[in-house]
C-alpha cells in the first residue's frame, strides 16, 4: 500500500510536473496537491539578474525600439535584444527548476507552445518573455477566450506572424499603395489556435478573415506604445468568416476571436492537443471526448479542464509512457540533483541548443513536437547521453542511488537499479540514471 501512494505519488509529479525535487515532500494525495496549483495564484518568474522588476510591455518596445536606434553592430557582438532575451530566458528556466508548483508551469508550457511565438522573428526577443508573463500565464486556468484576446492583440504575435504591417487593399493606406493585405496570422489563427483543418474552412475564410483583421497593429516609436487599431488600413466592408458576417471595424477582430473560441471545431482540436500532451501520443478518443465535453459544457473553462486532466485513468497507465521533450528533461535533471535555478538557468539555457530545443525559438508557427516521433532518432538520442555524462559530472558529490530515489524511486526497473548501483563512479551512476528510459519518460 505505501509503496503503491509512493508510486502514485512519483507519477503526479513526473507526468504531470516537471519531476520531483529533494527538498519538495512528494503530496500524500496528489489531487488536492495538482488541484491546490490550479486555484492559486500564478507565481511568475523572478526578474533576470539585475533587475527590480519584469518589463512592462512598452519597456519591451523601448527596449526594441532602443536596438533599432543602435545601428548595425560589429559582426557576432550580441545586440541588446539578444541580451536581454537570455537573461529572462534564463531567469525562466530557472523557476521552471525551482517552481513549488510545477503542474501550473507545464500548463504554461502547453499553452506557450500552443500559441508559439518565436525568436526567430528577431524583434521577438524583446517581446516573448512579456508576451508568456502577460498574455499566457494570467489565462492557463482561465477561459481560452480570454487567452486567445490576449494572444492575438499581443505585439510579440502581431509581429510574429506579420500582422502589424496587412493593410486592407481598399483602405485608405491600400489605396496609396503603401503595403497591401497579409493572411500569416489569419491563417494560423484559424489552423493551429483555433478551428483546425478538421472544421473545413476553406482559403475564403482566411482572406475575409485577414480582411477583417487589418488595422491591428502596434506602435513601439510614439505614445501610445503598444497595440491599437489603425483605421486607414482597415478594409471596408462587411467581412464573412466560417459561416459568420462581422461588421467593418475595429469591433469585428474581438467579436471574430469570441466565436472561434468557442465554436465545437476548437474545442475538439484543443481537447486533442491536450490529451495527446497529458494522456498519450496516440489519446483513446473517449479521452478526447471527455476533455472536449468539459470544454463544451463550461464554455472554454482551462481551469475545469485542468482539474479533469489528473482524475482521467488513462492518464496514469501505463506510467512513464511519454517521452519528455528536451526542455522537460533537461528540467527534471536538475530538479533530481536539487539543483538551484538562479545559479544553473544559463546553463539550462544553452543545454536547449545542445539538444535541440532552444526556449522560445521554435522552427514553425506549430510550436514543438509533442510526440515521441519528434524527438527520436539516433543523433538526438548520442546528443542526450553525451548530456546526461555532461551534467552528471556537475553533481558528482550526489549519491546515485539517493537521486534515483528521489526522482523515479518504485518506478525505476531493476536494471536501472542495478546499473546504478554497479557504476563505477558517481558521475558514472548519475549519468546512468540519466540516461535511463524511465528517467527521460513521464
Amino acid at each position: 500500500m505505501i509503496m503503491a501512494m509512493e508510486s502514485r505519488a512519483l507519477q503526479a509529479a513526473i507526468r504531470f510536473g516537471l519531476g520531483p525535487r529533494p527538498d519538495h515532500p512528494l503530496p500524500d494525495d496528489p489531487l488536492p496537491w495538482l488541484d491546490a496549483q490550479i486555484s492559486a495564484e500564478d507565481q511568475p518568474p523572478p526578474p533576470p539578474k539585475g533587475m527590480d522588476q519584469p518589463q512592462s510591455l512598452a519597456d519591451s518596445l523601448r527596449l526594441w525600439q532602443r536596438f533599432i536606434d543602435a545601428g548595425p553592430l560589429p559582426p557576432g557582438q550580441p545586440n541588446v535584444l539578444q541580451q536581454y532575451a537570455v537573461a529572462e530566458g534564463a531567469a525562466c528556466l530557472g523557476w521552471r527548476i525551482d517552481t513549488p508548483a510545477p503542474y501550473r508551469e507545464r500548463l504554461v508550457d502547453f499553452w506557450s507552445n500552443h500559441f508559439t511565438v518565436s525568436r526567430r522573428a528577431g524583434p521577438v526577443y524583446a517581446l516573448v518573455g512579456n508576451y508568456i508573463r502577460e498574455a499566457i500565464r494570467p489565462h492557463v486556468t482561465g477561459r481560452f477566450a480570454d487567452m486567445l484576446l490576449a494572444v492575438e492583440k499581443h505585439p510579440a504575435m502581431l509581429v510574429y506572424l506579420d500582422q502589424a504591417r496587412s493593410t486592407g487593399p481598399n483602405s485608405r493606406s491600400g489605396q496609396r499603395g503603401r503595403r497591401g493585405l497579409n493572411e500569416n496570422l489569419a491563417r494560423e489563427i484559424l489552423e493551429l489556435h483555433t478551428l483546425s483543418p478538421a472544421a473545413g474552412y476553406t482559403q475564403q475564410d482566411v482572406t475575409e478573415f485577414a480582411r477583417l483583421m487589418t488595422g491591428w497593429t502596434f506602435q513601439r516609436d510614439k505614445e501610445p506604445l503598444g497595440t491599437l487599431f489603425n483605421p486607414s488600413a482597415h478594409e471596408p466592408g462587411e467581412k464573412q468568416v466560417f459561416g459568420r458576417r462581422f461588421a467593418e471595424g475595429a469591433a469585428a477582430y474581438e467579436e471574430a476571436l469570441l466565436y472561434l473560441a468557442d465554436h465545437p471545431a476548437t474545442h475538439r482540436h484543443l481537447a486533442v492537443k491536450l490529451a495527446r500532451h497529458f494522456v498519450a501520443d496516440v489519446p483513446p478518443p473517449a479521452t478526447v471526448a471527455r476533455i472536449e465535453g468539459v470544454l463544451r459544457d463550461t464554455r472554454g473553462d482551462l481551469g475545469a479542464v485542468a482539474r479533469l486532466l489528473p482524475r482521467l485513468d488513462e492518464a496514469w497507465a501505463p506510467p512513464l509512457s511519454k517521452l519528455r521533450a528536451p526542455q522537460d528533461y533537461i528540467t527534471a535533471a536538475y530538479r533530481a540533483c536539487g539543483a538551484e535555478g538562479q545559479a544553473v538557468g544559463r546553463v539550462a539555457w544553452g543545454a536547449g541548443y545542445v539538444l535541440n530545443q532552444p526556449l522560445w525559438n521554435a522552427p514553425q508557427p506549430n510550436g514543438w513536437p509533442d510526440t515521441a516521433d519528434g524527438w527520436l532518432g539516433p543523433e538526438p538520442v548520442m546528443q542526450r547521453l553525451d548530456w546526461a555524462f555532461e551534467t552528471a559530472g556537475r553533481f558528482a558529490r550526489l549519491d546515485p542511488k539517493d537521486v534515483l530515489q528521489t526522482t523515479l524511486g518504485p518506478l525505476a526497473g531493476r536494471e536501472t537499479r542495478d546499473a546504478v548501483r554497479r557504476a563505477g563512479s558517481t558521475r558514472e551512476g548519475l549519468a546512468l540514471l540519466f540516461a535511463s528510459a524511465e528517467f527521460q519518460r513521464r
